[in-house]
């Protein structure tokens, strides 16, 4: 893939027990950072970790229903590593070779990929892994914060010439288990 947009990766170590929630809150507040309409905020509260999210029912069914497809693929099968990739594009205008108008495209602006392995963590050895999960959620959050507020981050966002609904870009979340994409 031609990669003359931003990728950022986010890498996190999830358990059974807290998957969903953490997949949630991160999608939540990637989103959060890059919604340009009127958002309306909700946080997301982890392992005392607090994250922005968006309340829209649109977007939380989106997240939901993606963060659904990843936990049955990774249930499903013996392959505990996937990725959610969220990719944001803007509509350009497809031209033929001879310059001539066929349509519109989705050209990517920016990437999000969240790389997720599962494991499970001895009863012992609990609170040391929520105290890692924990860190890695800041460290997401930061990771989230200074791209976004970025030279790189802002200018990577193109003109917005539609001012409609939460989004003025088309918005994509891909869910790969195994490298293979479910749903």
């Amino acid at each position: 893939m031609n990669a003359n947009f931003p990728t950022v990766t986010i890498d996190v170590i999830l358990d059974r027990h807290s998957a969903k929630e953490v997949l949630t809150t991160i999608l939540h507040s990637i989103l959060f950072h890059r919604l340009f309409g009127t958002v309306k905020p909700q946080t997301f509260e982890v392992l005392d970790v607090t994250m922005p999210g968006v309340s829209d029912p649109e977007m939380e069914q989106l997240v939901t229903e993606k963060v659904d497809i990843f936990w049955k693929g990774i249930e499903s099968g013996a392959n505990k590593r996937g990725q959610m990739i969220v990719t944001f594009s803007e509509k350009k205008a497809k031209k033929s070779w001879f310059q001539v108008y066929v349509g519109e495209e989705d050209v990517p602006w920016e990437q999000w990929i969240v790389n997720a392995e599962m494991r499970q963590p001895k009863s012992e050895d609990r609170q040391e892994f929520n105290a890692n999960l924990a860190a890695t959620l800041l460290k997401a959050l930061n990771v989230m914060l200074t791209h976004t507020s970025s030279e790189r981050g802002r200018t990577a966002v193109p003109l917005i010439t539609n001012a409609t609904g939460i989004s003025p870009f088309p918005i994509k979340i891909a869910v790969k288990v195994g490298g293979v994409e479910l749903g």
